[in-house]
């Protein structure tokens, strides 16, 4: 398998996370405005994610977990319609903890099957060693799920370390935050030179971890 790409970047603070705890933030990253990937809540607090569009566009579909900032990663869990939904790794979480980036798919998660035929998805450090990924460590700067692969996700009975996401109806500020708000200034490596730099370093990261999650 293919090492995990990473990036890394000093510790920041999202202008949104102060106060929250415990709240996904939907939101998607589109940059080409293609409008095929879709993030939304059901009435039943379900969090909705599609991409209508090809693996190789750069796009994704998500939600931005707040009030994590800070703590250390200990476990993240996730439970999906069906098993049908889990492709390529994706939906994923994506975690910036001590300054690295690291991708935790549902291809890398224990599963379980629900009596209803949902499945749920466990990542801790033994799930993640026994497929030879590498375990964030250090202070969590950053959290979100998100699918990026073609395809569609229902997403419920979110947690991460522990404690159960709920979802909230005000969108997100993106799966690229890191670098908004000049958080890009922050890095230091790589050093960039502006947030359009900072921005596509991460989505390079995101796709190499894709690869890498299909060997």
């Amino acid at each position: 398998m293919k090492k995990l790409f990473v990036a890394a970047i000093a510790a920041f603070t999202l202008t949104f996370v102060a106060g929250a705890s415990a709240a996904l933030a939907p939101a998607v990253q589109d940059p080409g405005n293609t409008g095929c990937v879709k993030a939304s809540v059901t009435k039943n607090k379900t969090l909705h994610l599609e991409k209508n569009c090809a693996n190789t566009v750069d796009a994704a579909a998500g939600a931005v977990i707040t009030g994590v900032a800070g703590q250390t990663f200990q476990s993240a869990e996730f439970t999906l319609a069906s098993a049908s939904q889990c492709g390529g790794g994706s939906p994923r979480f994506v975690v910036i903890a001590g300054g690295v980036l690291y991708h935790l798919g549902c291809a890398q998660a224990k599963t379980t099957t629900n009596a209803n035929g949902t499945v749920t998805y466990f990542i801790d450090a033994a799930t993640l060693a026994a497929a030879s990924q590498p375990v964030p460590t250090g202070t969590i700067s950053f959290v979100s799920i998100l699918i990026d692969e073609q395809g569609v996700a229902d997403v419920t009975k979110i947690r991460f370390n522990g404690i159960a996401q709920k979802v909230v109806t005000n969108k997100g500020k993106g799966l690229t935050a890191p670098c908004k708000n000049g958080g890009w200034k922050t890095f230091t490596n790589p050093k960039f030179k502006n947030q359009g730099q900072c921005v596509k370093a991460i989505v390079h990261a995101r796709n190499a971890a894709k690869k890498g999650a299909r060997g």
